[in-house]
């Protein structure tokens, strides 16, 4: 199974390619347009602000070959900010425009008394629909967020599960070839595997 990770200048980008490694996964890191371009599976990984991930995708010349590479019907995995990414704009310290994938904004945890921001730790995903990206996965299982923002999709038939942290929000979404996880597959133990595991046998 080969998977292209798209690097970017982020953080997170070891810790997902050990665990596609792990599942057996042959894994090319790469900042290569034409290697994103051309890839069988695509996995868009990130930890950090919005708008300093898209400077890097513009700079180092990545929007396009990663559109390209969806609209040529290429499965593409966002992970926490990269799922964000996936979507038209978001909040994040101003208004950032994103990559237009999924329609729908991102938007930051309401200040409240009653809510912890970041959303740190282990958390229940309620599995809206079946996915194949939830083969094996119950309802209620547990997986693992670190974030203050999450994606508001304009159609909520892209919504692949949601999860409470004092509001409902998108955990998870799927739209034909293009899959998002608001947590982190790679340090969810089993069931992150199993996700991961699921998306490369696509």
């Amino acid at each position: 199974m080969m998977v292209t990770v798209i690097d970017y200048g982020v953080g997170n980008l070891r810790s997902v390619t050990k665990a596609l490694e792990f599942i057996g996964c042959q894994v090319t890191l790469t900042s290569d347009p034409d290697k994103v371009s051309q890839a069988s599976k695509l996995v868009l990984p990130g930890v950090g602000a919005f708008g300093a991930g898209m400077a890097n995708l513009r700079q180092l010349g990545l929007v396009e070959a990663i559109c390209d590479a969806v609209r040529r019907g290429v499965p593409l995995l966002g992970i926490c900010l990269g799922l964000q990414l996936l979507f038209d704009e978001s909040e994040e310290m101003g208004s950032h425009e994103g990559l237009k994938l999924v329609r729908g904004k991102v938007v930051r945890f309401p200040e409240r008394g009653d809510i912890c921001v970041p959303h740190m730790g282990w958390n229940a995903l309620r599995i809206n629909k079946p996915e194949p990206l939830f083969k094996g996965v119950p309802d209620g299982a547990m997986v693992y967020f670190v974030h203050s923002y999450f994606p508001v999709p304009d159609d909520t038939s892209v919504v692949a599960a949601t999860t409470e942290h004092g509001v409902e929000f998108v955990s998870a979404i799927s739209i034909d070839n293009i899959f998002g996880t608001q947590f982190h597959p790679e340090k969810s133990s089993k069931i992150g595997l199993q996700i991961l595991r699921n998306f490369v046998e696509l």
